[in-house]
């Protein structure tokens, strides 16, 4: 009598077997290092080029001026792991 083909694996909860994801950057786990790296090059750089205390001015004045309240919501999403989008959606 002929063996029976072994079964195919599956994702964890039963479905069909997943499938790398089409995106063209690959998932680099917990944290996106890329990302980081990025970020910090341009941190160093707004540093050294001497314009932070410019730019801490120019925040101050955009949170005192006529966009502060939205600048503010946002912030408060941030800080709870949500994004501007996410905020826009939830009082609509």
């Amino acid at each position: 009598m002929p063996k029976a083909a072994p079964p195919k694996r599956s994702s964890a909860k039963g479905g069909p077997p997943r499938r790398p994801s089409p995106s063209r950057q690959p998932n680099e786990g917990e944290g996106n290092k890329t990302a980081a790296r990025r970020y910090d090059r341009a941190v160093q750089q707004t540093v050294r080029s001497g314009t932070v205390a410019t730019k801490a001015r120019e925040a101050v004045r955009a949170l005192d001026g006529p966009e502060g309240g939205e600048l503010r919501r946002a912030e408060a999403l941030a800080k709870r792991g949500k994004t501007a989008s996410d905020g826009r959606n939830a009082h609509k």
